[in-house]
């Protein structure tokens, strides 16, 4: 039997980075020299926290999320993940329970650079 706590979130003082697992087949690494900021949002009794990369905006939603924030803050965020419903019974009160991770790709809005005429 593992009796081991899940975890959604680990820090590491030595990361460039954060993985950010969205199921068993798929993760994404995102650098942290892309990071441009973070938003935190209470929405009645969950957290909305958003990470905006260069490429990449990640939306979490969940509970107790200002750690990770704080974490995001010092550059040592370097993993995240979902935690389903029976993992999340698991998890002590007021520690940090991610419900669900969307992350969306950003689009360029700059028009593409037209090619000089010849």
């Amino acid at each position: 039997m593992n009796t081991k706590t899940p975890e959604c979130w680990s820090s590491d003082p030595n990361a460039h980075g954060v993985k950010i697992e969205l199921s068993a087949e798929r993760s994404l690494l995102l650098p942290f020299d892309q990071f441009a900021f973070a938003e935190l949002k209470t929405e009645g009794k969950q957290q909305h926290l958003r990470l905006v990369f260069a490429t990449h905006e990640v939306s979490i939603r969940g509970n107790a999320l200002r750690r990770i924030e704080t974490t995001m803050q010092r550059m040592e965020l370097s993993f995240l993940a979902a935690l389903s419903g029976s993992e999340r019974k698991l998890i002590a009160e007021g520690q940090p329970v991610i419900v669900e991770i969307v992350v969306t790709e950003t689009k360029d809005v700059e028009k593409p650079a037209q090619k000089d005429q010849e």
